[in-house]
């Protein structure tokens, strides 16, 4: 699908975000973890978060939903699960894939696992690796490495293990494996990643320690059914914040959006940059920070951006350099080298496609830099990757002339509403 993005006169308005995509992988399956029924609201219908689903059901879980953002889940405990009669397809969900992965690997039964093309692509070795260290086997492509990935599942013994890379996916599969195995396991991070997994097992129930950047979960407990309200994206919501900084006649307000400080690290950077962004916490939902983000016009300048920082917002880094791309003077950002094994090489899809707007970026091998100046539309593509999409639709909004993204439908993979929210707040 073509989208056509032209400059409008304003960007106003009231939204709430849909429901965060991490937050409703993780309900899903650890609901189908539980002995028991849970329910969950505001889970995001997006095809990531259908995969999840649609692989749970295949492995025997009996779900109800979604409709509306409401799922209920029957389900009997890990010893529930069953071997599934196909291979499970997880989309282009890598969080899919790798919590599945954690899953899988205390079963006793035969899995094969995969993917689009562009999940094929992308490392599995970080995850199954540890998990083969805790007894699981499991195969695939370029030496396990790339799926399809074939799982033989068992008893499973706790390890340590010190993760190379801050990855809150990798460290959740290994948390979930832990669970199921006998003993104490502990996993070590070298910088803060997202904590929606901690965070939600103790909501149900399940009994874990941590200590600074330590995570220590004890074995063959059981998950406590539960009922869960998933707050607004704050990803999604990025989106909008950034474009209401950069558009020269822009407020707007974001409702029950999620504020999980591993989550908000735009908002860091943002406000390093000159933003005018208020953000009110309102409650916490299943251990979830939520609240009210106001943004409005803003004259951005330049920063630099690395270090523990980059975790809190790998995610965000696309609509960032849009940012960037507009903002006085140079930005730097450093240390973001995962950013190659996301749904595209973002490093290198986002230096070709902001150029052809007229940016000026410099790419480096764990980043970019960016000179701000004025973009100009053109014609660029998505390259499958919805934040690359989204982010460029924002760039659209600011570009002299129009601008046309290729490939645009990949955007319903995690904000199936994108478009018409933009519509509400350009009308």
């Amino acid at each position: 699908m073509d989208l056509v993005i032209r400059p409008t006169l304003h960007l106003r308005g009231e939204f709430s975000p849909p429901g965060d995509k991490s937050i409703s992988h993780r309900a899903a399956i650890f609901a189908a973890l539980a002995d028991g029924t849970s329910e969950i609201s505001g889970f995001l219908e997006a095809e990531d978060c259908l995969s999840t689903l649609n692989c749970l059901k295949a492995l025997g879980v009996e779900i109800e939903g979604p409709r509306e953002g409401k799922v209920k889940v029957y389900a009997h405990g890990p010893e529930g699960l069953k071997e599934p009669e196909d291979v499970l397809y997880a989309g282009n969900s890598g969080t899919t894939m790798r919590f599945l992965l954690g899953v899988l690997a205390a079963q006793p039964f035969y899995t094969v696992i995969t993917g689009d093309r562009s999940l094929r692509r992308r490392p599995m070795a970080r995850v199954a690796d540890p998990l083969r260290q805790m007894g699981a086997q499991i195969w695939g492509r370029e030496g396990g490495n790339l799926a399809p990935l074939s799982i033989k599942g068992g008893n499973l013994r706790p390890i340590e293990y010190n993760l190379p890379v801050a990855s809150a996916q990798v460290k959740s599969a290994l948390l979930l494996a832990g669970l199921q195995a006998e003993g104490e396991t502990v996993v070590r991070e070298p910088a803060p990643a997202r904590d929606h997994t901690e965070r939600m097992l103790k909501y149900c129930g399940v009994k874990l320690k941590k200590e600074d950047l330590r995570i220590t979960i004890y074995g063959r407990q059981r998950i406590e059914p539960f009922k869960i309200s998933v707050p607004g994206d704050f990803s999604a919501a990025a989106f909008f914040l950034v474009a209401a900084c950069i558009h020269p006649r822009a407020e707007i307000v974001v409702h029950n959006v999620g504020l999980n400080p591993t989550r908000t690290g735009l908002l860091t950077v943002l406000q390093d940059m000159g933003a005018d962004i208020e953000v009110v916490q309102q409650g916490e939902s299943a251990g979830e920070p939520y609240g009210v983000i106001k943004a409005r016009s803003s004259s951005l300048k330049g920063t630099k951006i690395g270090g523990a920082l980059i975790p809190r917002l790998i995610d965000e880094i696309p609509v960032l350099a849009v940012a960037a791309a507009v903002a006085q003077g140079s930005t730097v950002i450093r240390d973001a080298a995962e950013l190659k094994v996301k749904e595209s090489d973002r490093i290198t899809t986002l230096a070709v496609e902001l150029r052809k707007m007229g940016a000026k970026i410099e790419t480096l091998p764990d980043g970019m830099i960016l000179e701000g100046g004025n973009l100009k539309g053109a014609v660029v593509d998505s390259h499958g990757d919805h934040r690359l999409a989204m982010a460029l639709a924002v760039a659209g909004l600011v570009a002299e002339g129009e601008t046309v993204i290729r490939g645009a439908e990949c955007m319903n993979v995690s904000y199936p509403g994108f478009l018409a929210d933009l519509g509400a707040l350009t009308k």
